[in-house]
């Protein structure tokens, strides 16, 4: 089995990995605690963030011996603000955040900064994103998977009439679909309708549905998300619709890679926007008290395209994404 690999593209970062020589006994027993904020296994992705989250928690503590890390899941930004209250309260060094909503979740954010605390924060930043919130922003490149998407399509189908399921009505779902829009600029891809599915199977399983209704002719369909392309397959083979080529989604889900990998005509390729970044977040959180490096700035994944060629590199059978 190939373990999953991602490309590292890092854009503006001023975060060093390198390995620090050895700090001595003294130095891995340094009592340091991270707080570790993230919302509930509502869907695939954030299944998948919470399965990093915790493997990550482990590894951590086993290696560094003074180490506590904290690990709570919230169902919405209200449970996840007080989450990170209860946090603070405990007396963390640290906060690595993954917001469900980050414009919510500012002033719980902002109070641990305030209060001298080493932020990270995790894919979904608020309208201020910068060193006032938090020392350091690690996420996959939004834009860079609409764009590759929107390239994708635009070269494949030149002239394809696409529907557009989005995310939620958040920062990162609108820098998607500029870069998604950026991508099919100079073509004659025409977008006939976008609706949001709330990165939700069932959502975008009706919003497919009233999609199918309105519109005899379908030939692609983009949606933000694999979880939501699931929902999308299911009404499109309900529907029995043969006009409809393939669908795109994004983040790399096991099942949409496998789909990839056996070279199934509805899902072609998938763009790679992975869970475990809040793991690469947390590493470097722990790098930060650990090694003698500075850890600050933003870390940046690649939106890889993957394709029937490449997908065995990304097919990771034991993750539960």
């Amino acid at each position: 089995m190939h373990r999953r690999t991602f490309g590292l593209g890092v854009a503006g970062l001023a975060a060093s990995v390198a390995a620090a020589p050895s700090l001595g006994l003294a130095q891995e027993a340094k009592k340091v605690t991270i707080g570790v904020s993230i919302p509930a296994a509502d869907h695939g992705w954030t299944a998948g963030v919470v399965f990093h989250a915790e493997r990550v928690a482990k590894l951590l503590m086993a290696e560094h011996k003074g180490l506590t890390v904290i690990v709570k899941t919230s169902a919405d930004p209200a449970s996840q603000a007080n989450a990170v209250q209860d946090l603070a309260v405990q007396g963390i060094d640290a906060l690595v955040i993954l917001p469900s909503d980050p414009d919510q979740l500012v002033t719980a954010i902002q109070q641990v900064k305030d209060d001298g605390k080493f932020v990270a924060l995790v894919d979904r930043a608020p309208s201020v994103n910068d060193n006032t919130i938090r020392n350091l922003y690690v996420a996959g490149n939004n834009p860079a998977l609409g764009e590759v998407a929107g390239k994708y399509i635009a070269e494949k189908t030149p002239e394809a009439q696409v529907v557009v399921i989005r995310g939620l009505p958040i920062p990162i779902d609108q820098q998607r679909q500029d870069g998604f829009d950026k991508g099919i600029a100079g073509s004659k891809v025409k977008v006939l309708e976008r609706q949001y599915g709330n990165w939700s199977r069932d959502d975008a399983f009706k919003v497919m549905q009233d999609f199918l209704t309105k519109h005899q002719k379908i030939d692609v369909v983009w949606c933000q998300d694999d979880d939501m392309a699931v929902g999308v397959l299911e009404a499109i083979e309900q529907a029995k619709r043969t006009d409809i080529q393939y669908v795109v989604g994004g983040a790399g889900s096991k099942d949409m890679i496998k789909r990839v990998m056996d070279g199934d005509k509805m899902m072609p390729v998938d763009v790679l926007y992975p869970p475990a970044m809040v793991a690469t977040a947390m590493q470097l959180t722990a790098a930060n008290f650990y090694d003698q490096v500075p850890v600050s700035g933003n870390y940046i994944l690649d939106a890889t395209l993957v394709t029937k060629e490449n997908a065995q590199n990304f097919y990771f059978a034991d993750s539960p994404f």
